[in-house]
This record gives structure tokens, sequence and C-alpha cells, in this order.
């Protein structure tokens, strides 16, 4: 059967992301074995195609990674105001401190 480089043209796209069915990649793989341009082309689109998109991820996975986040954020939170709080102690405990040396003089 005779196809039109037009009608491979519009089922290049498909062929390219290996979303054509077998008889259409049958059909535009005989075509572009009888037009080197045409295949040429299409080794250039074919380079020029994103990466697919990653495959999806599994709901229990997705709600496992949450909660590891979720922990993984409070425990800075813990930890960051654990060392404020230190922080401001060691600051006022050596206020006090200097304020009692001075007035024990």
């Amino acid at each position: 059967m005779a196809v039109s480089r037009e009608v491979i043209m519009d089922l290049l796209p498909l062929y390219l992301s290996d979303e054509a069915s077998t008889e259409s990649r049958d059909l535009v793989k005989e075509h572009l074995e009888n037009d080197p341009e045409l295949a040429r082309l299409a080794t250039q689109w074919k380079d020029r195609l994103p990466e697919p998109p990653p495959a999806p991820v599994n709901p229990d996975a997705q709600v496992m990674a949450y909660q590891e986040a979720k922990r993984q954020i409070a425990n800075r939170v813990i930890t960051l105001a654990a060392a404020i709080a230190f922080g401001i102690l060691v600051v006022s405990g050596g206020a006090l401190a200097g304020a009692m040396l001075l007035m024990s003089r």
C-alpha cells in the first residue's frame, strides 16, 4: 500500500515516542527504510525529544515520604528551639553572674 510522505510525517511523532500502533510502526519503518532523507530527519527529531516523565509513584511511597519529611522538619524545629533556649540560658546566666560580681564589690 502506497502511503504519502505527508501521512508518514503525521505518524512520525507517534512513531518516535513509541505510541504508534504496530501497523503504524511497521508502515513508518518501511517508509523510512526507503526515504533516507526522512529517516535522517526522524533521527534528528528523536534526539530532540524530551525524556519521558518518571513513572508514577506508589501512593503508599508518597505517604511514607511525606511522613519522613514531616518527621525531619519536626526534628530540625526541636533542635533549633533547644539551641536557642540554651543560648538564652548561657547569655542570661552570664549576665546574672556578671551582675552578681558587680554587686559583690
